[in-house]
C-alpha cells in the first residue's frame, strides 16, 4: 500500500497535524508511526499540562499567533469532545519592585498579543486570587487554563481513524528515502512508502530530518525538568497557576505552581541539561547522545553564557531546600515537608553552532517532506494551530 501521508511521532503536533489533514483530505490515506507503544509518550504526556494564554511571546512571532489561535482551538476541542480541562486562570508575580519593568514590559506584550482580561493587579487583589501567595504585584491572566493533554491525543486519534488514518506503535524510524515518485519509509522492523512525509518526532526531530537526508545546522539538546508535587494537605495553598517573573536572559519561566486538571499540584519545574534525550532520571545517561552534545559547538557557546544559571538549576536538582526556597518566593508558607517528588519530563531545545536558541517554530520542507525541528512550548497549547500550518505548508510545497 502507498499512504498519502505518513506522520512521524504521536505526541500532540503529529496528532493534530493528522486529524487538520483528514479534515482537509477526508479520503486520504493517513499512517501515523510512533516509536513507542502510545501516543503522547513524550514531551506531550510530561510537560505541566497548561493551557498558556501566549502572553510572554514575541508579538507576530509564530508562538504568539498559534498560541493565541491554538489556544482557542483547544478550549472548543475539549467542549466539543468533553476532554478534561480548566479555565482557573494564573498570576505572573512580582515578588520585588526591581522586577515592575519588566512586569509592565509583559503586560504590554500582552496587550499587542491580543490576551483577553489580562489585569495588572496590587497585593491585596493577588491575595484575594491566591490568599497563600506573596508579590508586591501581579498580572492576572484570566484565559489560562488546564488540560489533560494525553486525553487530547487520544481523541485526536480516535477521529483520526474514523476518517481515513491508522496508526503503528513501536516503529521507530531509521532512515527516508526516495523511491520514484514515492518515499521509502525504513523503520526497525517494516518499510512502507508513501508520497508525502511530515516529522513531527519532537526530541529526535533532527534525527530523523538526518535519516531523510536534510543538511540543518539546528541540533536538539535536551533539558530536564523535574517536578515535585505537594502532598494532598498542602494542595489548598494553591487555588490556580501561580508563576514568577521570567528572566529574561534564561530560555524557561522558573520554577511555579500548577494545579493539575487530573487533581494534584505540581512545584516546578528547575531545567537541567539531560544526559540522554529520554532522559527522565537524575542518573539518565547515553554514551552517543552526550557524545554528539558535547561535539556540538553550540552547547558550549550556550554553556558558556548561562554558566552561572546552569549550576543554580544543578544545586536545585540535588538540594530539595534549594528547590523550596525557590517556591517560598512565591508561596511563603510552603515547607520541605509539604512537598514529594513527581515524575521529570525532558525539553527539546533546538540550538543553532553559534549558542543561540530558536525561540520560535523551525520547518524544513521539501516538495514531498516537512520536517517539525522546532515546536517549543507553548507547541501543546498550540497543536490544533501548528497542524493548521502544517497542512498550507504541505499544499505550498507539495503542490495539493
Amino acid at each position: 500500500m502507498t499512504y498519502d501521508f505518513i506522520i512521524v511521532g504521536a505526541g500532540i503536533v503529529g496528532l493534530s497535524t493528522a486529524f487538520k489533514l483528514s479534515e482537509t483530505y477526508p479520503d486520504a490515506r493517513i499512517l501515523i508511526l510512533e516509536k513507542e507503544d502510545r501516543v503522547a509518550p513524550h514531551q506531550t504526556g510530561n510537560n505541566s499540562g497548561v493551557i498558556h494564554s501566549g502572553i510572554y511571546y514575541k508579538p507576530n512571532s509564530y508562538r504568539a499567533k498559534n498560541c493565541v489561535d491554538g489556544r482557542h482551538q483547544l478550549v472548543d476541542f475539549c467542549k466539543e469532545y468533553d476532554v478534561t480541562h480548566e479555565i482557573c486562570g494564573k498570576v505572573i508575580v512580582a515578588t520585588q519592585e526591581e522586577q515592575l519593568e519588566r512586569l509592565d514590559d509583559i503586560f504590554e506584550t500582552g496587550k499587542i498579543n491580543q490576551i483577553e482580561g489580562i489585569k495588572k493587579i496590587d497585593a491585596n487583589e493577588l491575595k484575594d486570587i491566591e490568599p497563600y501567595a506573596n508579590g508586591v504585584k501581579a498580572i492576572h491572566v484570566p484565559c489560562t487554563g488546564i488540560v489533560d493533554f494525553t486525553g487530547v491525543c487520544l481523541k485526536l486519534l480516535e477521529l483520526v481513524q474514523q476518517k481515513n488514518g491508522s496508526i503503528k506503535f513501536e516503529q521507530e524510524v531509521t532512515g527516508i528515502q526516495s523511491a520514484g515518485t514515492a518515499l521509502k519509509v525504513e523503520t526497525k522492523k517494516e518499510q512502507f512508502t508513501t508520497k508525502y512525509l511530515i516529522n513531527c518526532a519532537g526530541l529526535y526531530s533532527d534525527h530523523v530530518a538526518e535519516s531523510a537526508g536534510i543538511k540543518s545546522d539546528i541540533q536538539i539538546v535536551p533539558f530536564r525538568g523535574e517536578y515535585y508535587q505537594l502532598k494532598p494537605e498542602a494542595e489548598h495553598m494553591v487555588k490556580g497557576l501561580i508563576y514568577p517573573m521570567p528572566n529574561p536572559a534564561f530560555p524557561f519561566l522558573g520554577v511555579h505552581f500548577t494545579k493539575m486538571a487530573l487533581g494534584g499540584v505540581e512545584c516546578g519545574p528547575n531545567a537541567v541539561f539531560a544526559f540522554k534525550r529520554e532522559g527522565y532520571n537524575k542518573l539518565s545517561f547515553n554514551l552517543e547522545e552526550t557524545i554528539e552534545t558535547v561535539n556540538f559547538p553550540g552547547f558550549w557557546r550556550l554553556a558558556k553564557q548561562h554558566w552561572r544559571m546552569g549550576l543554580d538549576e544543578y544545586y536545585r536538582s540535588f538540594s530539595k531546600k534549594a528547590f523550596v526556597r525557590g517556591l517560598q518566593k512565591l508561596v511563603p508558607a510552603i515547607r520541605p515537608n509539604h512537598l514529594e517528588t513527581a515524575p521529570s519530563g525532558v525539553r527539546a531545545m533546538a540550538l543553532q553552532p553559534s549558542g543561540d536558541i530558536i525561540n520560535d517554530f523551525q520547518f524544513e520542507a521539501t516538495s514531498q517532506q516537512i520536517h517539525v525541528l522546532n515546536a517549543p512550548s507553548p507547541a501543546a497549547t498550540a497543536g490544533l494551530a501548528i497542524g493548521d500550518e502544517i497542512v498550507k505548508q504541505a499544499q505550498h510545497n507539495f503542490n495539493l
